[in-house]
């Protein structure tokens, strides 16, 4: 082993236990100490984030996007099956691994401004901390076990984030239904794992890619893995039908949400897929409904922002619709196309969850229609919110512009047009939630006098962010030799699509439109708000209450599990204490009768003694008539 490989493999060990070693020094050490406890894990992540620029410099060295870097450390034998401590180090991780550390480091010191003054400050950067390992464990293993562990680490953490402010009856119930809808997703995402190792007999990814290329598996138990795989991304990125949790998560401390939302939970659905792509695209069928499960996710999330007052609400359904284009992305085989949305997406969202948490730290509500002319109040946040709004958008030459232009023309090219007009109306309709947002919150009449701009401390990393959700997008232009493309291109499997000039100027031209849209509604006010509600009508109604899933959710609960419930109560009351009452019984009969016979009476005795050998002898007499003979009998 070469000596760069062994720096990289130290690297990869290093960058993800220092977050950890941060967690146990504030939860031990340095809990009552609020500003040290803020050091030590922006320190800690800070460090991460040096090392993982150091660990993607010897990856750019490295030409070749097929070669990777694995290393294990023996943990647990059972027989002949080994379980290991191990990582992987390819392209992939090295992006990831600033994604994380960047967005999570400008996070955390966002919040020393955020959570001033909160009681929880130390404990807050305690779970910070928990939250950036265990994302970064995930990024770097390197099989199945131990991203499992990390994954639900992840799980446990943004429960215990969500519900950071547990005395609020909201927070504490969003974060119940976190875990509990997660659940479903991890359930099924378990199960698939059970089912590849226990056939392959490994936890390793390239192991089970090599067995599986082999043809060792057959087609349709494959499919149901892989879909069972993806229940595991569908439940923790928020996808179509368990997407339930993530609006709710807004309960949590903005930063919380910026984090989730950017860089760790909902981003490791998308991430999970991406690192077992070369199985998930063994099977055609899989990656078909991964499509439709990202296409309609997209614009169906998107449809539900248009119509939300709370300025993280909308933030959170686009959070969902974005997503649903990664996964898109993914389904038609536009591999580095959807991790390069990935990775654009986590600095303009970042970016405008922490915009929103400045203008909520302001103005004490989420309430969009009681917000207004902030621009003259807060001209840094109003600036750096319009950026990532332009960026998300996908107008040229931000960085949004990049990923999803790229999204679009590999949806295009896989030949589904309902899929592509589908990305399309959802590019639409971004561009006018996202300026609606913009044109209530930040344009018109100043609504309050007392609004005043963030300080420096959370001012920075706005700034910081805005200039990276500027120019991210350029690593991605097509056609240039160090693009995104190349470096995460492996040559198999994933379809890659140059440029496509005419879908380009038709998405700005699409986003553009609603952009116009948004400012004729409520910039000019040309047509008021009130005007479209009730020309949208039930669209409205329907949009604005989510479809009614929650309620829906709810009333299958309580019509279905209720029912399973009563009937197991029933089951439990009659027949399994019915059999233990009943064998009591028996019991209590038969002592009862044997206490008859100890009465002290001689010829009592005798008669049962009689009795016994009448019964023997006509037990033998019925299974074995040669016993007989010791009576005498012939």
């Amino acid at each position: 082993m070469e000596v760069g490989d062994l720096n990289i493999i130290l690297l990869g060990y290093l960058i993800p236990f220092l977050p950890l070693l941060a967690f146990i020094i504030i939860v031990s050490m340095t809990k009552k100490f609020r500003l040290t406890s803020a050091i030590i894990s922006i320190s800690a992540i800070f460090i991460s984030f040096l090392l993982s620029l150091i660990l993607l410099y010897f990856r750019l060295k490295d030409t070749n996007a097929h070669n990777f870097i694995e290393y294990n450390l023996p943990w647990l034998s059972l027989g002949n099956f080994n379980l290991n401590v191990g990582i992987l180090i390819n392209n992939l991780t090295a992006i990831m691994l600033i994604v994380v550390t960047t967005v999570s480091l400008l996070v955390q010191i966002y919040s020393i401004g955020y959570m001033h003054g909160d009681d929880g400050f130390s404990r807050f950067f305690a779970f910070i901390s928990l939250f950036s390992f265990s994302m970064l464990g995930i990024v770097v293993s390197n099989n199945l076990l131990q991203l499992y562990i990390f994954w639900e680490l992840v799980g446990l953490c943004s429960y215990l984030l969500i519900g950071f402010w547990y005395h609020k009856p909201e927070a504490s119930d969003a974060a119940k239904k976190a875990f509990v809808v997660t659940r479903f997703g991890d359930f099924g995402f378990l199960l698939g794992i059970l089912i590849l190792t226990y056939n392959a007999g490994t936890f390793n990814f390239i192991e089970i890619e090599h067995y599986l290329k082999a043809g060792n598996m057959d087609a349709g138990l494959l499919t149901i893995v892989i879909l069972l795989l993806f229940c595991g991304a569908v439940g923790k990125s928020g996808q179509f039908p368990l997407h339930v949790w993530l609006p709710d998560a807004m309960e949590g401390p903005t930063p919380v949400s910026a984090l989730i939302h950017a860089a760790t939970m909902v981003a490791a659905g998308v991430f999970m897929v991406a690192r077992l792509f070369d199985i998930f695209s063994l099977s055609s069928d899989a990656l078909k409904i991964i499509a439709y499960i990202g296409g309609f996710t997209a614009i169906f999330s998107a449809t539900i922002a248009l119509t939300q007052d709370d300025i993280k609400r909308v933030l959170a359904y686009s959070t969902l619709s974005q997503l649903g284009y990664m996964m898109l992305a993914l389904g038609v085989s536009g591999y580095t196309a959807g991790m390069f949305h990935l990775y654009t997406h986590a600095f303009f969202k970042a970016l405008l969850f922490l915009c929103a948490g400045s203008v909520i730290h302001a103005m004490h509500t989420n309430n969009i229609w009681e917000m207004g002319g902030l621009h003259k109040k807060m001209p840094i946040t109003s600036i750096t919110f319009l950026i990532a709004a332009f960026a998300i958008s996908g107008i040229f030459p931000l960085s949004g512009f990049w990923s999803k232009d790229e999204i679009l023309v590999n949806v295009y090219e896989s030949g589904n047009k309902i899929l592509y007009y589908a990305a399309v109306i959802t590019a639409f309709l971004t561009a006018f939630y996202m300026f609606r947002l913009y044109f209530v919150t930040f344009t018109g009449t100043l609504k309050d006098e007392h609004a005043h701009e963030s300080p420096a401390v959370m001012t920075v990393p706005l700034i910081l962010l805005a200039i990276l959700s500027i120019i991210s997008g350029f690593v991605g232009i097509p056609g240039t030799e160090k693009s995104i493309y190349n470096f995460l291109y492996t040559g198999e499997h994933p379809h890659e699509a140059a440029m496509n000039l005419k879908i380009a100027i038709s998405s700005n031209i699409i986003a553009l439109s609603g952009i116009l849209f948004a400012f004729i509604i409520y910039g000019l006010k040309i047509i008021k708000p009130e005007t479209m509600k009730k020309i949208t009508g039930p669209f409205y109604v329907i949009s604005k209450n989510k479809y009614f899933i929650d309620e829906i959710y709810l009333f299958l609960i309580r019509k279905i599990f209720f029912a399973i419930t009563e009937f197991v109560k029933w089951f439990d009351r009659h027949i399994v204490d019915g059999a233990v009452n009943l064998v009591a019984f028996l019991c209590r009969w038969a002592g009862a009768k044997l206490r008859l016979t100890i009465n002290g009476n001689v010829q009592s005795y005798a008669l049962i003694i009689f009795s016994g050998m009448i019964l023997i002898i006509a037990v033998f007499a019925i299974y074995n008539p040669e016993a007989l003979r010791i009576f005498g009998g012939r």
